[in-house]
């Protein structure tokens, strides 16, 4: 569907990202919908210094926060749109990628507007340079 002879980060992380609310973005099913082995998308990967379970987490973590932030939307919901087996398995995941549980972060997020980073730990994002 993708097909080009090197993907970047931003064309894995867009096929990761439309296989998430349907199926489960396997390094097998994210290969295929790009065109490429499993195996040479694992290489390009780790050429890229990443692996594909980084970039899992990063899609899962930048769609769950956008959805924490922009909906009202139940967060067990939003746990099995990611592809979570439920809210409890969700919220661990969000306290160890953002050290704090989603109810919170959505609470902060209601607040008045800090510059909020949806990265790791308060970490910069490795999806592009933070504006400060």
């Amino acid at each position: 569907m993708y097909r080009t002879d090197y993907p970047s980060r931003k064309i894995v992380k867009k096929a990761i990202a439309a296989l998430l609310p349907r199926s489960d973005p396997t390094l097998q099913n994210v290969a295929q919908q790009l065109d490429f082995s499993a195996r040479t998308l694992q290489r390009r990967l780790g050429e890229m210094a990443t692996t594909h379970s980084e970039l899992v987490d990063e899609v899962r973590l930048e769609m769950a926060c956008r959805q924490l932030e922009e909906t009202d939307e139940r967060i067990a919901d939003i746990a099995i749109r990611l592809g979570f087996a439920d809210a409890s398995s969700f919220s661990r995941a969000f306290m160890r990628w953002m050290n704090i549980q989603p109810k919170a972060y959505r609470r902060q997020q209601a607040g008045p507007k800090y510059a909020a980073n949806c990265s790791p730990l308060g970490q910069e994002s490795r999806v592009g340079p933070r504006t400060s």
